[in-house]
Order: C-alpha cells, then structure tokens, then sequence
C-alpha cells in the first residue's frame, strides 16, 4: 500500500532539475515519508536519508517521493551541531499510514516527551510503520515497540542503549530492514537504507543511478557492519592479535586475566607483550584498560547509571580505582565528566 500524502497542511513535490536523468518508465503513486525530528537530532544522519530521495525524484523527473519534516511543537529543532531545521507541521501533520523515521542523536533514550511516545504508540498501533535514524530506535524502545523486532542504532550508542534496555538487543549491522520496520546507524548507512528501498520501489539499475549521484559506494545490502574490523583500525593482519582485541571487546564487565587474554590469541603471555608494543606501543593491560574506559565514559554520557555502577560495568573492582585510572587517561574524574553535562543540559533547559 502506498502511504497517503500527509494531512494539511500538504506540501509541494519537489523535482528539482539536474544535468543528468534517469527515465522510470512505470511512475508509481508519490511515495510518502515523515521524518520526526527529536532535540539534538544528528544533521549528517537526517540529511543522508532525505537526499536520495530528493535525488530520485530528480533523476526521473517525476514526483517518485515525498516527505515531511515534523517536530513535537511544529517548530524549528535544533540537532547537535547547532543548526536549527525548520519543520513542515507538527505531528498532526501525520498521515495515518505514513512510515515514521525518528531522528536523534547522542540522547536518543531520553529526549523524546511521553507525549511523543504517545503518538508513536498509537500510529504504530494503526498500521502506521516506525524507523529510527542514528538513535532513533531507542525512542521506538521507550514506546515499546521494538519487541521481537531486528534493530539497529549508531554503534557508539549501543552500550547506553543496552544498559537501560537490558531485554533488547541491536544488530551491529549498519542499517535494518525487519518486515516495514527500518533503522539504521545513522550517516551513510542511512543513504544505503534509503538505496535498498528506492531498489525495492524501482530496480537496482535506478538506485544505483541514485548511489552514484551520492557519491556513495552503493552497498545495498545491510548485512555490513557499521564499525570496521579491528584489522583494518590497526592495519595489522595479524590473527593472534585480533583475537586477544576481540576478547578484550567482548570480556569488559568482567576482564579476563593476560594469561587468559593470551591464550586466546594462542600466544605465551611475553610473546603477547612483545607483538602489543610493537603495534601500539602500549602493553595489553595498557590498551584492555583503555578499552573498559572508553565504555565508562560512553556510559557516563550516555546513562543515568551511577559511576559506582558504571566503574562495575566497565570492569573495575571500586569506584576508586575507576576514578584514579580514568583521570589519568581524560584529565578529569568521572564525577566532573557528569557535572559538566549536568551543567550544560541546565543550560540547554534554560535557554
């Protein structure tokens, strides 16, 4: 079924002209999307969902998609580079069998009201579909309606998103495509979410003419994951030492000994020691350390967690040791990291 144009206020088609075209030859009714704009909404990651169907449209020179921008009041929303976007309507302006994409960013799991969960229950309760860009999922987690479902959000948000919603799981895939629930990770993966459905709608030759007028490599596929393997972030190729980082990733609520860690590489602990400065210049409990802090702090940022809790799920035995070895590596504790973003959320509140 394709969605019905939005409710009035309806906005006109956007065709622009190109250089370059691409004739469809069977044109299907306009295609309608709303995109849902939440405080703090990641620019790069809307932008890249809505421009390849401008592009579409542009190719073929017919109306193929439209879409609205909506926000909780109607007005302008700021995202998290400062910009503000302007919005067509508010959420009246949804039409009932319009697909939803929800747009946030660095706190997707707490910024949208109840009364935007609300809406979101109810349009999903009627038919309506629902999508999450960048971490647009956790606000569909919040509503309850991500149960049974395969799902996916920026892969920097998933440890928060994973503390508070323990019962959920997120694919570290780069986009998601379950029945007519879509999410993705947020920049290009939404580009290549978008792909997948202009393909669907009119062939891979047509969204292939779309990719490249993106620039984009035209993966049309989700089945990518949105991190690149560790081999290719330390240029090695070498098997054992992928294998201790990869235990080192997957062991950090509870750490594994360097004896185990080596073991798991297949290495004696010394050799171990010696491949780890070589490629890091750090010894293993150097780098295994600096892997459990990097998620506190994550978790700082992104939960309401305690930081006595934060310190056990990042692997430390006591706050205190948390504390002191986290200074060291960000120059401040992790108390003062929550008071600063304490303080500027005040300050966003009261501006």
């Amino acid at each position: 079924m394709v969605p019905s144009p939005p409710n009035p206020p309806r906005h006109g088609d956007v065709v622009p002209a190109g250089a370059f075209s691409y004739p469809v030859a069977v044109v299907k009714e306009t295609r309608w999307f709303g995109f849902l704009l939440l405080p703090e909404f990641t620019l790069l990651a809307f932008s890249s969902a809505l421009d390849p169907l401008r592009i579409a449209n542009q190719l073929a020179q017919k109306p193929l998609y439209g879409w609205v921008v909506l926000s909780e009041t109607g007005g302008a929303v700021c995202s998290s580079s400062g910009v503000d976007v302007g919005a067509h309507c508010g959420l009246d302006g949804l039409a009932a069998d319009m697909p939803l994409w929800v747009c946030s960013g660095n706190r997707g799991t707490e910024v949208a009201s109840e009364n935007v969960l609300n809406i979101l229950r109810k349009h999903a309760r009627f038919g309506g579909p629902v999508g999450g860009i960048c971490t647009g999922a956790a606000s569909l987690a919040r509503a309850g309606l991500l149960k049974d479902r395969r799902f996916t959000l920026h892969w920097e948000n998933q440890p928060g998103f994973i503390e508070t919603f323990p019962d959920l799981t997120p694919s570290n895939r780069r986009f998601e495509a379950d029945r007519d629930l879509y999410t993705c990770g947020g920049g290009a993966a939404a580009t290549e979410m978008m792909l997948s459905i202009i393909a669907d709608d009119y062939g891979v030759d047509f969204a292939a003419a779309v990719s490249d007028m993106c620039l984009s490599a035209g993966d049309l596929s989700p089945t990518r994951e949105q991190r690149s393997s560790i081999a290719k972030a330390i240029n090695s190729r070498d098997p054992k030492v992928l294998a201790v980082l990869r235990a080192m990733y997957e062991n950090i609520e509870t750490p594994l000994t360097l004896e185990e860690l080596a073991d798991q590489g297949g290495f004696s602990r010394r050799q171990m020691e010696r491949q780890f400065k070589k490629l890091f210049a750090e010894t293993p409990a150097t780098v295994y350390r600096n892997t459990r802090l990097d998620r506190a702090q994550t978790l700082l940022a992104e939960t309401n967690m305690t930081v006595t809790e934060i310190a056990m799920a990042a692997g430390f035995s006591s706050g205190g040791l948390f504390t002191r070895h986290y200074k060291a590596r960000f120059k401040e504790t992790p108390y003062g990291r929550r008071g600063k973003m304490r303080d500027a959320k005040a300050g966003g509140a009261a501006d």
